[in-house]
């Protein structure tokens, strides 16, 4: 009989353990003896970064067509450098921050103190018909054509370009479209908004990394 009580109460404290869960208390931060501060386990959100590439943005100018071969961003290139170059001091400083996401390019104007502002210019991925960062006016140089459209619903192809600090910087830009092209358009096939016997390989051919 003192067995079983034993056994009994043994359960119940067992049982009292498993059901008195509590939630975390606030973590105490001891800064001054006079001064203590409460705040709980969950860390704090922190102020939002931006990520991406530095770059001059050298502007935007219309093209005409609707085929994108290769190539076919030279001319609107030469016609922005041209501009750029006019105006440019001998050392011009990152005027932007490029930032490609899987479904939209962000394009963040900096300050003169090489900060970003509000001011930001927004592109969606699924409207951009072509980009390259191989052009013979400059190597450093990445386009993209951008279908946009209008207030009156009609639209425009403009051909935007950027200079970045090197070569390489203009090819990863270039290797990022693609990657964030690839996630827009399976998600967009698989929303239903493409046909499903279409392939991301058949509409990335307007899409040049360029490994070279």
């Amino acid at each position: 009989m003192m067995i079983f009580q034993h056994f009994q109460t043994m359960l119940k404290t067992k049982l009292n353990v498993l059901t008195l869960r509590k939630e975390p208390l606030p973590t105490v931060i001891f800064h001054e003896p006079e001064a203590i501060e409460l705040c709980t386990t969950t860390p704090l959100m922190k102020t939002r970064t931006h990520t991406g590439c530095k770059v001059t943005y050298l502007g935007k100018v219309s093209t005409t067509g609707m085929q994108f071969l290769s190539g076919c961003t030279e001319k609107p290139v030469i016609e922005l450098w041209k501009k750029h170059t006019l105006t440019r001091e001998d050392v011009y400083p990152a005027n932007a921050l490029l930032e490609i996401r899987p479904f939209q390019v962000w394009l963040h104007h900096l300050d003169l103190k090489g900060e970003a502002t509000v001011h930001m210019d927004t592109f969606q991925v699924a409207r951009i018909a072509y980009c390259t960062a191989d052009h013979n006016v400059s190597p450093n140089i990445f386009a993209w054509v951008y279908r946009e459209i209008n207030d009156d619903l009609s639209y425009q192809m403009d051909c935007h370009a950027v200079e970045c600090e090197s070569k390489l910087e203009a090819k990863k830009l270039a290797h990022a479209m693609m990657e964030a092209f690839k996630k827009t358009f399976h998600s967009m096939k698989s929303d239903g908004r493409i046909h499903r016997n279409s392939s991301s390989e058949e509409v990335s051919h307007e899409f040049e990394p360029d490994d070279g």
